[in-house]
């Protein structure tokens, strides 16, 4: 197997080559994603005062498995769906719909999802995603991007002290165990794939 090919994230496995099939089989993963992005944001897990979702680790899922260009067609998607006012995101339709709502205290870390989704795709790109440290440490550079973006935005809103204490301390161990989480699924994935043949 070619370097090119044996660096494909996992979905390559199942991609026509070429043709109207390549092109349906892509646009059927991208709209796919957005399901599975919206469940996520739906799933609530209840940490003391916290309420997380298990969106960012759907996220981190999503682009080990189809690598940037389909990832990042997903999150952009998403966000598209969001801005047209369908309740895709955790808190709508309860805190709002459309722009109003991406334009208040979770507006930087949605952008922050569209970077995450770039950052952990490339690494499977180059193959990273076969790798548990590499794709770890790729992952966790994503994670902290996206909370960077959603702190500065949140900081903006409401500053720096408030921004750090309701917007970023309450997710970092939560956020880590997630990260480490898919940082361990999608090397087993393969690893599974590769003891019943499939891949190697």
């Amino acid at each position: 197997m070619s370097q090119a090919i044996a660096s494909r994230p996992l979905v390559s496995l199942a991609m026509p080559e070429t043709g109207a099939a390549r092109l349906l089989t892509q646009g059927f993963l991208v709209l796919a994603g957005t399901l599975v992005l919206t469940l996520s944001a739906k799933t609530k897990v209840m940490l003391g005062p916290v309420d997380l979702s298990l969106q960012t680790l759907a996220i981190l899922l999503i682009a080990a498995c189809l690598g940037t260009r389909l990832a990042v067609a997903t999150l952009l998607l998403y966000l598209a769906e969001g801005a047209m006012g369908f309740p895709v995101f955790q808190s709508t339709p309860e805190k709002g719909i459309g722009l109003a709502y991406m334009a208040g205290p979770t507006g930087g870390y949605l952008i922050g999802f569209v970077v995450m989704a770039a950052i952990a795709g490339y690494a499977a790109d180059r193959g990273w995603d076969r790798n548990i440290v590499k794709l770890f440490g790729a992952m966790l550079v994503a994670e902290v991007a996206m909370m960077a973006l959603g702190f500065g935005w949140l900081t903006v809103l409401i500053g720096t002290e408030k921004a750090w204490t309701f917007g970023v301390l309450p997710f970092i161990v939560p956020d880590l165990i997630k990260v480490a989480l898919a940082a361990c699924l999608v090397p087993a994935g393969w690893a599974a794939l590769r003891g019943l043949g499939i891949a190697r």
